[in-house]
């Protein structure tokens, strides 16, 4: 099956550049495993033109069907290997091999997980968040957790304390860091001891310290870091960083001939906003670098 785009990965990202290719009268297909991490936001407020917001999983299946609207193919399926095979790019799945002269990278992050069982229910029920720049204002004067490695924690808990005056960090690990404590501090956020458990409990997340002590919090943020699905990409030889973002130049290009990486995959900020800006910059550099399709002449 050769098309002229292959996008691996149908999230905001991807379904936006299969947009733009489609519209652009390009031959272009999607691949998509499922587990985009926009399916799991209860409701975005960054998205213009939704003023009560909008959830994540209605945000996919809108674009989905305009995808389909536009004739755009969509494969159920991951994709297991990328290679270079002279001028195309070939992925392989569970169904075959697909063929392409361009191929966009849209398979995102994976957030690490809080030692929460029910961790899904948290997040649809408001409890677990994961990106303060979407929903920080919805949580002001709220009290709020931020929980990870101390010196990757600190940062989050410093930009929510903006929304709330009863932030606290709950450490993983050793506490030691090299001055981040007086920052909290001076910021009024409390640093507790490491954390040990945590479980839900009336509507609200309770963790359990190493010294045996427990505290409820009606919202809770990991700062864990994330899984980046780029392994397709770097085996190919494509520009990265040391926790496997890829590193893309102003077209979205990731030093693989025909290779373009948008979204969360890359090193930029995590917003479908931004994701839809990649997208767009992506389909247009790919659009013009392949030959011209000219209508027929009438007459």
């Amino acid at each position: 099956m050769r098309n002229e785009v292959l996008v691996i990965g149908g999230g905001p990202a991807g379904m936006m550049a299969a947009i733009y290719l489609a519209r652009f009268r390009r031959k272009v297909m999607i691949v998509d495993g499922g587990a985009s991490r926009a399916a799991l936001i209860p409701r975005s407020h960054n998205l213009p033109g939704f003023p009560n917001g909008m959830p994540g999983h209605e945000l996919l299946a809108r674009m989905e069907r305009q995808v389909r609207d536009l004739g755009v193919p969509i494969v159920k399926a991951t994709v297991s290997s990328l290679e270079k095979v002279e001028s195309e790019l070939r992925a392989l799945h569970s169904g075959g091999v697909i063929s392409a002269q361009r191929v966009i990278l849209a398979t995102g992050i994976v957030d690490k997980q809080a030692p929460l069982a029910d961790w899904t229910a948290a997040v649809r029920d408001g409890e677990l968040r994961y990106c303060p720049v979407c929903d920080a204002f919805e949580t002001i004067g709220r009290k709020i957790a931020i929980i990870g490695e101390l010196g990757h924690a600190a940062g989050k808990a410093l930009f929510m304390r903006v929304y709330s005056s009863d932030v606290a960090l709950i450490p993983i690990g050793d506490a030691q860091d090299d001055g981040k404590q007086r920052d909290l501090a001076a910021a009024g956020i409390r640093v507790t001891p490491p954390l040990h458990a945590l479980q839900r409990r009336d509507g609200a997340i309770e963790a359990t310290f190493t010294d045996g002590a427990s505290e409820r919090f009606e919202i809770v943020y990991p700062a864990m870091g994330a899984d980046v699905r780029s392994e397709l990409a770097i085996r190919l030889g494509a520009r990265h960083t040391t926790d496997g973002f890829l590193e893309v130049d102003a077209k979205q290009r990731c030093g693989v001939e025909g290779l373009y990486g948008i979204g969360d995959v890359v090193t930029d900020l995590h917003q479908i906003a931004v994701a839809f800006g990649h997208a767009a910059v992506a389909a247009c550099h790919a659009h013009h670098s392949l030959p011209m399709h000219y209508a027929e002449l009438s007459g």
